[in-house]
């Protein structure tokens, strides 16, 4: 081959979906092509390239990376114009090799050479691998219908790639595989299309055999059907059968009749038992038409009667059940007043936030029983997809409807008290949709009044629902859900209402499930109460329930083996051996604080308890440390507190400059935040600095600013039942924070010295018995020795540690 030769422009004309192989004589299908391609097609002496593309096919213009670079110069020996482009007759001749593309004027010009032909195959090989096609064609041919006659055409041919050519239109393979054909030798390209063929062969087979079996399947299961309405027939010939069971149709009828449906709904019910007419027990659709149907006649449509509710005994039915939780009863107490005047009043949406074990689930059947109404609960904690709460449609198999319809069918009634409960730990967003958004419409007594439910698509009136969600915190309720209801907030219960929810609640309950009576197990009042300070953690009482019930076991066993004596009496010294060792340590107040200890006091979720700030100092350049896991806010509040007391201080009292200041929160471990602690932290510094002792029975919260004010906090009622618990008798509190005592229990008030405070000087008065005055800043004379106060005209010299600040 000489140079020459190897530099030769061609035409190309883009080929998509076909296998092109040299010295085959076969059909191409090009694209509307414009005067110039035609020109050059009919020029004789114009060299010809189908060159096979790689993507954007049927798009134009082409680009140099669209194409494979291996081609094949072709003859044409007929033009066919179709509607769906032009088809060529055409005589594929030697491969080639593409060096370079070029663009001009819409057409492709290619820089080639010619590829060396890779015949590596005898006449004798050739002959048995074409009869190895021939006969995989053969055995895939006789599995169809009609497939002698394309066996007569393959028998004809006697050229392997012109059999690969023809054959390849009815074998799945990709453009890439189509491609690499062209590429391999003859022996490779043979060998690798037969396994094409196989793989095809095999497809088909096994197609085949699972359409066999199918069409077995549902034979067997038409004849199975046909002997049952013949076996039917002949048992009621006999009087031996149950006449009339398959007949349901006059019964919808019927139901549809007398459900008391809204017009829209019976119309759609009609023409939903219309199709079920229409249908045979055979049919895809009759289930589905069946179980609709089902739904419809059996959700509850005729609105209940208003019935007057004796408040009275609502009352007696909250309080005999739950202990405490005023608030929650008045409330319902309330509602219940305005349906008596108001029979057409709007049903209501409680959200019951607060800790664990605090009744909020159980107060539901309470509210359920005080109305006279069905109790329904729906657990949402954990759901992630939307059709939980609206169902799914009817198109998709095995679909149902939403849990609130479904409760409402359970129910039977159009009046149900229905609680929401853990509606804070629904998993919101996702590919399954976002149930909390679901619930908006649910929630929303201007909207529920015509709730639609997926898989009903028709509409349902809710508004008549007492709807009661519970959840534990208010963070992860999304906004506008948490809008649509009325929040009612559960605080944590004190020591003396756990004592008598454990007494007359808990300990009944617990030897009734164990089997015990009353005058079998004795529990006395200061077992009852050292189990509740000594051996629970919680701001509920499910831990108290569960002890009370290892109790009940142990006593169980001992009755069953006969190893006590009746009644079997729990004393206190019993309680470890029965329980264990003592699972709750809460701190105490101390004997005595040195100077730069303080009690503080934190919220938890399980109750309020005290914590000692401790601060002391050292020789050093002025550095703060704080230690004690405290989070940012709790930092910032050190530091203001630090900033506050120097610019209150005389400036020669303490040196900062000279000395380190550490403040540490014990324990160590457990994570504190929070800006309550301010005026705790601003007194332990001050008591650092001045040497005054803090009284070890004083406690005290709120938030601290630059300029001394004194801001409200939250948990008041569990703060000062957590003092109370641990000793304290005096508490200095936000004025602020006063409004809040009407929550808090007449034993702890009775108990505490409350002090509110407004300003660091109040602080400071009642905790150091320092009288700071009033003022912005203490600061130096110039010129003079003495100390001066902004405002006040009275030096102040020699003033000890432990004078006025």
């Amino acid at each position: 081959m000489t140079n020459h030769d190897k530099n030769r422009i061609g035409i190309v004309f883009p080929i998509s979906n076909k296998v092109l192989l040299p010295d085959v004589v076969t059909t191409v299908r090009l694209e509307a092509l414009d005067e110039t391609h035609m020109m050059y097609l009919e020029n004789e002496e114009t060299v010809k390239i189908a060159l096979p593309l790689k993507q954007n096919f049927g798009k134009n213009p082409k680009n140099e990376e669209d194409f494979y670079r291996t081609g094949l110069t072709f003859e044409v020996t007929g033009v066919d114009q179709t509607d769906k482009g032009i088809l060529l007759s055409v005589r594929l001749e030697d491969q080639i090799h593409v060096k370079e593309l070029h663009m001009e004027n819409g057409v492709i010009y290619a820089q080639y050479e010619l590829s060396q032909k890779q015949d590596d195959l005898d006449e004798k090989s050739r002959d048995e691998m074409l009869g190895y096609i021939k006969n995989v064609t053969s055995e895939i041919s006789s599995k169809f219908s009609g497939g002698e006659q394309y066996q007569r055409i393959v028998n004809e041919f006697k050229d392997l790639n012109s059999i690969i050519v023809y054959l390849s239109q009815f074998i799945q393979i990709t453009n890439d595989e189509k491609h690499e054909l062209l590429e391999m030798s003859l022996k490779e390209r043979s060998l690798r299309f037969l396994d094409y063929m196989l793989k095809q062969k095999e497809m088909i087979e096994l197609q085949m055999e699972i359409s066999e079996k199918f069409s077995e399947k549902a034979n067997r299961y038409y004849r199975e059907s046909v002997l049952r309405e013949q076996l039917k027939a002949i048992q009621e010939e006999l009087g031996e059968g149950k006449k009339d069971e398959g007949k349901k149709e006059p019964d919808y009828l019927k139901k549809i009749e007398e459900a008391g449906m809204p017009d829209e709904i019976k119309e759609a019910a009609l023409e939903e038992l219309a199709k079920l007419d229409d249908q045979g027990p055979n049919k895809m659709d009759y289930n589905v038409i069946r179980n609709y149907l089902d739904l419809l006649v059996q959700l509850p449509w005729k609105k209940e009667e208003a019935k007057d509710v004796d408040l009275d005994e609502a009352r007696r039915i909250l309080d005999e059940q739950h202990y405490g939780l005023q608030k929650v009863k008045d409330r319902i107490i309330q509602h219940l007043a305005v349906m008596q005047l108001n029979k057409a009043k709007k049903g209501s949406i409680l959200l019951l936030v607060g800790p664990p074990g605090t009744g909020k689930t159980s107060l539901g059947k309470s509210i359920a029983e005080a109305l006279g109404r069905k109790y329904i609960r729906l657990s949402l904690g954990g759901i992630r997809d939307e059709s939980e709460i609206r169902g799914h449609r009817r198109t998709y198999v095995g679909a149902m409807p939403g849990r609130i319809i479904q409760s409402i069918r359970k129910a039977g009634k159009t009046n149900p008290v229905m609680v929401l409960d853990e509606v804070d730990k629904i998993m919101s967003g996702g590919f399954s949709g976002d149930p909390a958004s679901a619930l908006l419409e649910v929630l929303d007594p201007e909207q529920n009044n015509s709730f639609t439910d997926h898989y009903m698509d028709l509409p349902y009136d809710l508004s008549d629902v007492f709807f009661v969600a519970t959840a534990n915190s208010l963070e992860s309720i999304p906004g506008p859900l948490l809008d649509r209801m009325e929040v009612i907030q559960i605080s944590s219960y004190t020591i003396d209402e756990k004592f008598h929810i454990g007494k007359n609640h808990l300990i009944p309950e617990v030897l009734k499930e164990h089997g015990l009576k009353q005058e079998q197990l004795v529990i006395e009042d200061e077992v009852l109460q050292k189990i509740i300070s000594d051996y629970t953690l919680e701001a509920g009482v499910r831990g108290l329930k569960k002890q009370l019930s290892s109790l009940a076991r142990v006593t169980t066993e001992k009755i069953v083996s006969k190893k006590a004596e009746l009644p079997f009496v729990i004393k206190t010294e019993d309680l470890e051996e029965y329980l264990g060792s003592q699972v709750s340590r809460h701190d105490k107040a101390q004997q005595d604080n040195p100077p730069g200890v303080v009690t503080g006091l934190a919220w938890t979720p399980v109750g309020g308890e005290i914590l000692f700030i401790e601060a002391t100092d050292m020789p050093g350049s002025g550095a703060v440390i704080l230690t004690g896991k405290l989070g940012d806010v709790m930092k910032e509040s050190a530091k203001i507190s630090l900033s506050l007391l120097k610019s209150r201080l005389p400036l020669n009292a303490f040196n900062f400059k000279e000395r380190d200041l550490h403040i540490h929160v014990p324990s160590g471990a457990v994570p504190k935040d929070g800006p309550s602690a301010g005026i705790a932290l601003f007194t332990a510094l001050a008591s650092l600095v001045t040497g005054n002792k803090v009284d070890s029975r004083l406690a005290m919260t709120g938030e601290i600013t630059l300029r001394g004010a004194v801001l409200p906090i939250g948990g008041l009622k569990e703060k000062l039942l957590g003092a109370q618990r641990a000793g304290i008798n005096r508490v200095l509190i936000p004025k602020d924070n006063v409004s809040d005592l009407k929550d808090v229990p007449e034993e702890v008030k009775n108990q505490l010295t409350i002090i509110p405070v407004e300003t660091v000087e109040d602080v400071l008065k009642e905790s150091l018995g320092i009288f700071l005055p009033r003022i912005e800043h203490v600061y130096l004379q110039k010129g003079g020795n003495g100390l001066f106060s902004e405002g006040l005209n009275t030096p102040h010299k020699n003033i000890e540690r432990k004078g006025v600040i």
